[in-house]
């Protein structure tokens, strides 16, 4: 008897499933509501509206829409990316074009909202422009190679984040409404997004078609596309141009959302689509469906408070397995055990000299913190012996320099054990799992204390360190890899 050949996952099978998905729960989600034959007539308008289908039409329907089309868009970009860098981690999000956008959206609206009025997706053009600009900038001189541009992508990541929550906290009055919209909302409450993005990715779309021929000679190394006469300049320029311009169109209207265009790309390449025309084709169709598939999913099980949990932080928490999967498939330097680490700069000749500038620099700053003070009539010097101020800066001094010290010596420990120059608590996600912990223990503890606090604390840092040694065990915390997870 012949065996029945396996099952085998193709780019037209993982869509289709994905798509019954899709209609199964967007007709549970109508029957619920005022019914399937209503909801469908709903997204046409209706001559007797009642409030159910006003909702439809003006919030459910154009949600369905924004999310396929922004999905489609982000899974486009991730496409050209990985296509121009040969790098499979490569993505809107690793490399910093969304932050950069939602960045420069934020920066816009606070200081220059006349800019908007030109084209929000002009203003996230120029800031993921910027943000890829710079990511390139800290991978040039090792010649674009894949791990480390996703690790610049990795730094600039964390700089225009860290940059985000400053102004969102400066000015909270004038950004409130970006917080959650930031975080990558496809809440809607009329069809001006869906026609604002729809045909900017149409065009998109149209450029990548008309750019298929000349980006597959990017499969070829640089040597023999050379040989056929094509500027690789100009072609990686242009790819990445319209990448960060489709980024940049659905940043503007939705905010940042991950995991699409990293995951949608690599599914449809695992199934088989190894042709650039195929993975153009199947990941923008997929990319269309994961994205509207996770939403109507966040939809089902959140209720009506689906508006205030932003879709990018639920496509994020299902991208991170991904990303984990992918790590191992790298090819790095190798897999043998890191040896000693490796200063990034030169011993300075007279490093006790270095020790005496420091330590007068730190009497320096802190008598400069705790004399120098903002009060109702503007800056102004403190007299040492004003003691109900002092007794409020002294402390927050003390426990700076405190805070200062101990992840000093968790970075000098860290950065030892693992022969890597940039670990450190915090690119690790050692400091995340601990805030983590300490998130949860106030929340489901009834009164902890400080000791309770400390320890839960401790125990969340140690299971993230457990994690990143239980996924990198057996490449002997090769740095690269620790670095990735």
């Amino acid at each position: 008897m012949l065996a029945r050949p396996a099952f085998r996952l193709t780019p037209g099978v993982a869509c289709i499933l994905l798509c019954l998905a899709l209609v199964a729960l967007a007709s549970t989600s109508l029957n619920d509501g005022a019914g399937l034959t209503a909801g469908l007539q709903a997204l046409f308008g209706s001559a007797n509206p009642t409030m159910d289908t006003l909702v439809l039409h003006f919030s459910w329907w154009p949600r369905l829409v924004m999310s396929l089309l922004a999905g489609g868009g982000l899974a486009l970009a991730g496409v050209l990316m990985q296509q121009v860098l040969r790098n499979p981690l490569a993505a809107p999000t690793t490399l910093g074009v969304a932050s950069g956008a939602n960045l420069a959206l934020m920066t816009a609206t606070l200081l220059a909202p006349g800019l908007l009025g030109l084209g929000r997706e002009w203003v996230a053009l120029v800031g993921g422009g910027l943000a890829m600009a710079l990511v390139f900038a800290l991978a040039w001189r090792r010649g674009l190679a894949p791990v480390v541009v996703v690790l610049g992508g990795l730094v600039v990541n964390l700089y225009l984040g860290a940059l985000g929550i400053v102004l969102l906290l400066f000015h909270q009055e004038e950004l409130k409404g970006l917080l959650i919209w930031g975080a990558g909302s496809l809440a809607q409450n009329d069809w001006s997004g869906a026609a604002f993005l729809a045909p900017r990715l149409a065009i998109g779309a149209l450029a990548a078609w008309l750019l298929l021929r000349p980006l597959a000679v990017l499969e070829l190394d640089d040597a023999s596309a050379r040989s056929l006469g094509v500027s690789l300049r100009a072609l990686r320029l242009a790819g990445l141009g319209l990448a960060v311009f489709l980024t940049g169109c659905v940043v503007s209207v939705v905010g940042v959302i991950g995991f699409i265009g990293l995951a949608a790309p690599n599914i449809v390449r695992l199934a088989g689509a190894r042709r650039l025309g195929q993975r153009l084709l199947w990941s923008t169709l997929l990319g269309a469906l994961l994205l509207a598939t996770t939403d109507q999913l966040l939809q089902r099980f959140t209720g009506q408070v689906s508006g205030l949990i932003p879709t990018g932080a639920v496509t994020a928490a299902l991208g991170a397995p991904l990303l984990i999967w992918l790590i191992p498939r790298l090819k790095l330097r190798g897999d043998q055990p890191p040896g000693t680490a490796s200063a990034p700069a030169g011993r300075h000749p007279a490093p006790n000299r270095l020790a005496g500038g420091l330590v007068l620099g730190l009497l320096g700053v802190t008598l400069v913190a705790l004399l120098v003070g903002q009060t109702a009539s503007g800056w102004s010097w403190l007299s040492p012996g004003n003691w109900e101020v002092l007794q409020w800066r002294l402390p927050r001094v003390l426990a700076s320099a405190g805070c200062g010290v101990m992840l000093a010596l968790a970075g000098t420990l860290i950065q030892r054990v693992t022969a890597n120059p940039m670990a450190s608590p915090e690119v690790l996600g050692i400091s995340g799992g601990s805030a983590i912990a300490l998130i949860l223990a106030i929340f489901l503890l009834p009164a902890p204390d400080n000791l309770t606090l400390v320890g839960v604390g401790t125990l969340g840092a140690l299971a993230s360190l457990g994690v990143l040694l239980l996924i990198n065990g057996r490449s002997g915390l090769l740095p690269e890899r620790l670095l990735l997870t």
